[in-house]
């Protein structure tokens, strides 16, 4: 958890909401200045903090609205800090709760270094991260109506489908294995849905693949250096991280992508784990997408994971390599140097 702790003149805390937003400033008695709800645009806001500009910080909880509010900021030279919405629950949770209240304990715990602080992702990369993001939602759909198919053949008892849904020339047949015409129907629009999302698919992962080259090329193809990372998984890493140097340590990456486990302890006693949430679920599905690839076609990592295997079991021989992999990954974008897989096996 890191505070934001820079001293300022003012403290702005903003309840952002879609259409409203509870504007507190504070100044550094503590005394509040201006306390008002307003409409969420640039305009009534830039009116509002004219006479506190100088000094001024402005803080924001991390929802899906803080897109604008950030930008504008940059674009006005104002120091911007977004909050992380789980760990302020924990330190500013009350009794009472409504927008005035909550943009006040914002002021507060700017004020006071003790907001914790989320990533403001910076506008460059994040429409692009945004797009990865939404092409993962359609390609989980993609494989529900897969899923359906195979489930309807199943569910009518029919002979086994030897047609696959991730062939082309086989998708129009079938429909054809299905003797009732209304399940055929059914059937016949899941295929074609899957077909018109291929085609989608594709031309969308050439587009991030340009759009990557465009970012970082060097980074992305630093990526694909590492057995078992293709172009999917090299795109999800490098537009999640953005830029590797914002994790001072190999352990505050590892953390961030959810690699490590997090002891719950308490007077020398141990009570399992937390956190298993906290952090970014992408990441800590790409690099266990890695992991398994990983031993594709690699006769020493199945050895090697094997003896693991032997001590830990599989699922934790599997999360031991998908974080020896994340931490390759941060040290090759830290360096700037490929992947060097003789030193990665003598890791194992």
């Amino acid at each position: 958890m890191r505070f934001y702790t820079t001293t300022h003149q003012h403290y702005c805390g903003i309840d952002l909401h879609t259409k409203q937003m509870y504007v507190c400033i504070i100044n550094q008695a503590g005394e509040t200045v201006l306390h008002c709800n307003m409409k969420a645009s640039p305009e009534p806001l830039a009116a509002a903090i004219a006479p506190y500009r100088e000094g001024l910080v402005i803080s924001v909880e991390c929802l899906f609205t803080w897109y604008w509010l950030a930008d504008w900021c940059v674009q006005q030279g104002i120091p911007f800090v977004l909050g992380h919405a789980l760990y302020m629950k924990a330190i500013h949770g009350g009794k009472a709760k409504n927008d005035r209240i909550d943009s006040e304990k914002i002021a507060h715990l700017l004020k006071a270094g003790m907001l914790p602080q989320a990533y403001a992702y910076p506008a460059r990369m994040r429409a692009t991260r945004d797009l990865l993001r939404r092409r993962m939602m359609f390609v989980r759909y993609r494989a529900d109506l897969s899923a359906h198919v195979q489930n309807t053949v199943s569910q009518y008892n029919l002979p086994p489908l030897n047609l696959r849904t991730d062939k082309r020339s086989d998708l129009p047949l079938i429909p054809d294995h299905f003797p009732d015409p209304v399940v055929r129907q059914m059937v016949t629009l899941d295929t074609t849905v899957i077909d018109h999302l291929d085609e989608q698919l594709r031309v969308l992962e050439q587009d991030l693949a340009m759009q990557a080259k465009a970012h970082d090329a060097f980074a992305y193809h630093l990526l694909r250096s590492v057995p078992g990372i293709g172009r999917i998984l090299a795109l999800v890493i490098l537009y999640e991280v953005e830029n590797i140097h914002r994790f001072p340590t190999i352990g505050q990456f590892a953390s961030y992508a959810r690699l490590v486990k997090c002891a719950s302890e308490s007077a020398g006693k141990k009570s399992g784990y937390s956190g298993k949430k906290i952090g970014n679920a992408y990441l800590k599905w790409a690099f266990s997408e890695a992991a398994v690839l990983f031993l594709r076609g690699n006769p020493d990592a199945q050895k090697a994971i094997a003896r693991l295997a032997n001590k830990h079991g599989k699922g934790k021989a599997l999360s031991i390599l998908a974080h020896r992999i994340g931490r390759a990954v941060y040290v090759m974008l830290t360096k700037r140097q490929p992947f060097d897989k003789d030193r990665f096996m003598a890791s194992l």
